[in-house]
């Protein structure tokens, strides 16, 4: 990285130059310093940095030289760009319309929660610059609707987000689609192993880019803290936190969906100023929402990961993960919302005792634990360690095992029934014993002649299921003939002569 390069230095060309300055940028960022000059090059790029670094940037000046020369043919793009989320790729189609307005550019966008009718419409045209997530990709090309067989420049961005949310058996179809002839982008703002491998196989020779240091993964600009309090207590935390620190707007993450629209509800409860975004919202009410948070008439966001990559707000000065994320790459991408382009920024987040697992997972990847704060109002609880299971005897087992330690094998209400029926025996009814023996004779002789009958009547039961069965019946081994003597008359009927 060279101080004081301008963007002049890097080969572009004098219209996405001028585009440049118009946006109010003079300086190009590490990764674009490092990036553009391979890809004006048209090699493969394996880039790495910190979300917020210019990585959008870094990819989309040089391709718009790339592209300048040459024209589209019907539903046969010239180049495409991967990406997770739709906030994602709205705003990589924003970064084309900014730098390549002076540039003859054709574009569309294949994203989800909008008619495929009107992205039909723009693919028959032809298009130079394809931005889509690959779902609703590969339902056009199932459809019929795109060819894939003249992609030129492939651009794979956000790829540990894609591993994340279990879009890679999707980009492997859709790059088994695409020409083997072609410059092949990939950019992440993590670099694990799974990423490395994926890598490997999509590039070939690439120029690796790495500008943050992946023991310091954060951006050293955001101001990090941690509060760890009682499930019970957390939206009473984050009102108290939000006026004890004086936060005026925010996003606020959660983990899940549902939580997003209670949170949402109960800030608002609350006097503030809130709204929520995540998947289940259709693409027009997201896009309206996200503008209004941009433009200043929502405060506080409450969102879930969805928003996480992508949303590129200047100045937003806190970010709380309401919820620890799962994932510690997420923490990083979340938090990255913030502290942008060399500002200053705040993220809070709010863990609970079984969260401890997850915050150590976070802390590890920093590199550094986060400091803790306390709540005013509120007691400070401590995180579990290791895994964060609670450990104890299983009900079930411990009353089996102590079933099977009892009385020698023997059933206690077995025990009990047998010594009620020996008392019953000994003790019989007392009027029974005053009859007289001729009463008793004859109730001897009533008694045994119903056993006998019992008996005979379940030999002819049995009999009669043996000859059901296809048992010895002498009437059933008669063996018919033809029809037997069920001969339809029409049969009977001599023959007519001929």
């Amino acid at each position: 990285m060279q101080a004081g390069m301008s963007f002049s230095d890097l080969g572009l060309s004098p219209e996405v130059l001028k585009a440049i300055e118009d946006a109010g940028y003079v300086e190009p960022t590490p990764i674009q310093q490092e990036a553009i000059p391979y890809v004006l090059m048209t090699r493969d790029v394996l880039g790495c940095a910190q979300t917020g670094t210019g990585k959008t940037a870094s990819f989309t000046l040089p391709m718009i030289d790339i592209l300048s020369s040459g024209r589209a043919k019907a539903r046969m793009p010239r180049s495409l760009i991967l990406t997770p989320t739709r906030e994602l790729a709205t705003q990589i189609a924003e970064n084309f319309e900014i730098y390549g307005k002076y540039n003859k550019l054709t574009m569309a966008l294949l994203i989800g929660g909008v008619s495929m009718d009107e992205q039909t419409k723009k693919l028959d045209r032809g298009v130079d610059v394809l931005i889509a997530t690959p779902g609703r990709l590969l339902d056009h090309f199932e459809r019929g609707r795109i060819l894939l067989n003249d992609i030129k420049v492939l651009v794979i961005d956000e790829a540990d987000r894609m591993l994340d949310m279990g879009f890679i058996p999707d980009v492997e179809k859709i790059v088994s689609l695409l020409p083997k002839i072609r410059q092949t982008l990939f950019f992440s703002a993590t670099m694990p192993p799974e990423i490395r491998r994926l890598s490997d196989a999509f590039l070939m020779n690439p120029k690796e880019v790495t500008v943050a240091p992946q023991s310091r993964p954060a951006a050293e600009t955001v101001t990090q803290k941690l509060a760890v309090i009682d499930q019970r207590e957390k939206r009473e935390a984050l009102r108290r936190i939000i006026k004890q620190e004086t936060v005026e707007t925010a996003i606020i993450f959660c983990n899940r969906k549902r939580d997003v629209d209670i949170l949402d509800k109960s800030l608002r409860k609350h006097g503030f100023n809130a709204a929520g975004l995540h998947g289940d919202m259709d693409q027009a009410s997201r896009t309206e929402t996200l503008e209004r948070f941009k433009d200043g008439k929502i405060n506080f966001l409450v969102a879930s990961d969805v928003a996480a990559r992508g949303l590129d707000i200047d100045d937003l000065p806190v970010v709380f993960n309401f919820d620890v994320p799962m994932h510690s790459e997420d923490y990083i991408h979340r938090i990255g919302r913030t502290g942008r382009a060399g500002r200053e920024g705040r993220a809070f987040s709010l863990a609970t005792p079984e969260d401890g697992v997850y915050v150590e997972s976070i802390e590890t990847l920093l590199g550094n634990p986060i400091p803790r704060i306390e709540i005013d109002g509120l007691d400070a609880v401590d995180l579990e360690e290791g895994d964060g299971k609670r450990r104890g005897r299983s009900r079930r087992s411990g009353g089996r095992r102590r079933a099977q330690k009892s009385g020698s094998g023997r059933n206690p209400s077995r025990d009990r029934q047998e010594k009620t029926n020996i008392s019953t025996s000994d003790d019989e009814n007392p009027h029974q014993r005053n009859k007289s023996p001729d009463k008793a004779a004859r109730n001897d002789n009533r008694q045994a002649k119903q056993k006998d009958d019992r008996s005979s009547k379940k030999k002819e039961d049995k009999a009669r299921s043996r000859r059901g069965r296809g048992g010895n019946n002498k009437d059933q081994d008669k063996s018919i003939v033809g029809l037997g003597d069920h001969m339809p008359d029409f049969l009977k009927k001599p023959a007519r002569p001929s």
